[in-house]
């Protein structure tokens, strides 16, 4: 299955090109799942009316067929955050009664900052295991909360890892006979069993975002501002190594319109495409002087892209940074980390152990190198051409000697 993720700046048109995508791909024949984490998105005109009513596709999602020819589900982050609190209070019920606590009930819990991120992130790991799919076409929030977003599993499984090491957790078995012995249930057990499944989920969630079938489309409405959100959006998005497919140019203006106000956009959004680098396919959809505002619209929009279909592709792979052997010639191993757009000023990078911290503008990731590059230390870096490439020298005495011909 292909996994399409759309993101853009706010207010660019994410949930109108979302809708596009999946009825074009299904008009090409491909089985469609559009998931949405906005509460009021996609509209239902917009989608189209319902073909039947919503079921279950998987354990925790719910779908309804559309008159597009796709199935649409929506995340409801309220009623996640309240089933999964309530889980958790029933999970530590014994810890919460020897600290005298009394529980929450449902009618009382408001979400917290932050659910719908975890919502809809579960939604995401629920709908790629939705059987009889293609395609799974996901609206996400605007471009800089996407990246973070889509940043968070990875990064937490991190923090577990530091905080409640493997070993730590494989030590809970013996945690019943510590508690019998002690006569009171141990308080730390539950911590552990709840680290062990939190991790379990999130690394399901990181296996579908990493996949070398899941691509993330850009929607931009050319012009000045969109330009520097989508050079920082993109950054990070590079900085995380996820693939971009391409790009989409919202609401263009004709060229040759008489308008006065009008042509000097539409020149504006000219200079923004020519800006627009080779690697990156733009696909444009045209401005209908308004909102679309039904099923009709949106079919008569998505009739009009330019620059190709907006049924995506099947991707080709995930993009990956890759170690350049120059032992030979300089004596140093190459890592060539892909940031377009990157500026020097940008750019910071921490050798720590067996990691390299990495901050690209607003986004930092912390990640493991690679074993060769951990016997090594890091000589210098420098960027050229949209790539930082980080040299590391081998450490004499952790890099294994080789022998020489005739030697004892």
């Amino acid at each position: 299955m292909h996994t399409l993720l759309i993101t853009g700046p706010g207010g660019a048109g994410r949930t109108t090109v979302a809708a596009a995508t999946a009825l074009a791909a299904a008009r090409a024949g491909r089985r469609v799942l559009l998931l949405s984490g906005d509460p009021g998105g996609p509209p239902p005109a917009l989608a189209g009316p319902s073909a039947g009513e919503p079921a279950e596709v998987v354990p925790g999602l719910r779908a309804a067929p559309v008159a597009g020819g796709f199935r649409v589900a929506r995340v409801d982050s309220g009623e996640e955050f309240r089933e999964e609190f309530a889980a958790l209070q029933e999970r530590g019920s014994a810890v919460l009664g020897l600290l005298g606590a009394r529980p929450l009930g449902a009618e009382e819990l408001t979400e917290l900052p932050g659910a719908e991120q975890f919502a809809l992130l579960r939604a995401l790991r629920r709908a790629a295991a939705a059987p009889g799919t293609d395609l799974l076409v996901v609206d996400l929030p605007p471009l800089h909360q996407a990246v973070t977003t889509l940043a968070l599993p990875a990064q937490l499984r991190r923090y577990l890892a530091r905080l409640l090491p493997a070993e730590r957790r494989a030590a809970r078995a013996l945690r019943p006979v510590l508690a019998q012995l002690a006569g009171v249930p141990m308080p730390a057990q539950w911590l552990y069993e709840a680290a062990a499944r939190w991790d379990e989920e999130l690394a399901a969630v990181q296996a579908v975002i990493e996949a070398g079938t899941t691509r993330v489309r850009l929607v931009a409405e050319p012009g000045p501002a969109a330009h520097a959100a989508l050079r920082t959006g993109v950054l990070g998005l590079a900085l995380h190594e996820l693939g971009i497919a391409d790009l989409v140019a919202n609401r263009l203006v004709p060229q040759d319109s008489a308008d006065p106000w009008a042509k000097s956009l539409a020149a504006q959004q000219l200079a923004f495409l020519q800006d627009r680098g080779p690697d990156l396919p733009v696909l444009g959809l045209p401005h209908l002087g308004r909102d679309p505002q039904d099923h009709e619209d949106l079919a008569g929009l998505t009739g009009l892209a330019t620059g190709g279909s907006l049924a995506p592709d099947s991707p080709a792979g995930r993009p990956s940074w890759s170690v350049e052997d120059r032992l030979a010639e300089d004596g140093v191993l190459v890592w060539a980390v892909r940031l377009p757009g990157a500026r020097k000023s940008d750019l910071d990078l921490i050798r720590r152990g067996d990691e390299l911290l990495l901050t690209a503008g607003p986004y930092r990731r912390i990640v493991p190198l690679p074993s060769a590059l951990r016997r090594c230390t890091v000589s210098g870096a420098a960027l050229a051409d949209d790539v930082l490439r980080i040299r590391f020298t081998p450490d004499p005495g952790l890099w294994p000697r080789t022998s020489t011909p005739g030697a004892s």
